[in-house]
């Protein structure tokens, strides 16, 4: 059993177009209306790759009712703490030439009793996981924190899935993540931009981001699985170091990718070389399918992954 846990979830919808032109009236050749929030996207990986999930999140109005049916309509559990405000509601567009624009509303703001809902609904979640024999073996908090929770929240959140003896994967920047680390998070999980804010300087070659993630595990993150985006992935750890990377021939759509790779580092362990190769290839197959679909089985291909602990130092950064 994994769970996630998603404080600002969203309706996300996707329009694919030839070419986005400002200011004039643009006919989309497709769209989606997807379940997003980085939480819900993992757990949405998850399921498709046949794991047992629950998605537990904050829900308000209209879109929340929706966002609750959409992912209860693809056999995902659903825990949701009701909230005052509306889920916010975001707006992809996709164009042939691989360009993604993206418009995220800032959602709702929650108020001091529903946070303090969310953090009990998660406890209560772990609980019923023991008490039915379903333990809970992974807690995945992502995303950024939505208006009326302090950055300490995350870290108050770590420690509270670690009492209740479970392992806890944080996917967050700025702040937030930094206030984490102290709590000592089995995972983080930072893309090369929340990795050069986290130690306040630039990330240009693979070496950088070794050492920027070595800084991180210093400061208390147990791994550090970092995402170089086109560049691949790092997974630094006391048990070593791994670098991968995976071909792609076209990128369709990187909306929820991060995410997807993520459930395939969970779904194949958390831990070592095997589960990294899982999460470079469910992030390869989620960039070449529309909107935020996320990868089947059939859609993986992990014998194109390559990784390998002689890691490419000197290697720069594309970006």
């Amino acid at each position: 059993m994994i769970v996630t846990i998603t404080p600002n979830p969203s309706l996300d919808r996707t329009y694919e177009l030839p070419a986005l032109t400002p200011g004039e009236v643009n006919r989309a050749a497709h769209d989606r209306l997807d379940p997003g929030g980085k939480g819900v996207n993992v757990s949405r990986a998850l399921t498709a790759a046949g794991h047992r999930t629950t998605a537990v999140l904050p829900l308000g109005g209209l879109s929340g009712g929706l966002l609750s049916d959409l992912l209860r309509r693809q056999g995902i559990d659903v825990a949701a703490v009701a909230i005052a405000g509306d889920t916010r509601i975001n707006v992809s567009i996709a164009e042939d030439g691989g360009s993604l624009t993206k418009i995220n509303a800032v959602g709702p703001e929650l108020s001091p009793a529903e946070s303090a809902a969310l953090l009990a609904l998660v406890r209560d979640t772990q609980q019923i996981g023991r008490d039915t024999g379903n333990g809970v073996d992974w807690l995945a908090c992502c995303g950024s924190l939505p208006r009326g929770l302090a950055p300490e929240w995350y870290a108050e959140l770590v420690a509270q899935v670690h009492s209740g003896g479970a392992r806890i994967a944080l996917d967050t920047s700025g702040p937030a993540l930094l206030a984490a680390l102290s709590a000592r998070p089995d995972v983080v999980k930072p893309n090369r931009e929340e990795l050069s804010e986290a130690v306040g300087r630039q990330v240009t070659t693979v070496g950088d981001a070794v050492d920027a993630a070595g800084e991180l595990r210093k400061r208390g993150a147990q791994q550090v699985l970092a995402s170089l985006g086109a560049d691949g992935m790092l997974l630094i750890a006391e048990e070593g170091s791994w670098y991968g990377s995976a071909p792609v021939a076209v990128v369709r759509s990187d909306v929820g990718a991060g995410d997807a790779s993520l459930a395939g580092f969970l779904g194949a362990g958390g831990t070592g070389p095997e589960a990294l190769t899982a999460a470079l290839a469910h992030g390869a197959a989620a960039v070449q399918l529309p909107g935020s679909v996320m990868p089947t089985p059939a859609d993986l291909d992990p014998a194109a992954v390559v990784v390998t602990a002689d890691i490419p130092l000197e290697r720069p950064l594309r970006g």
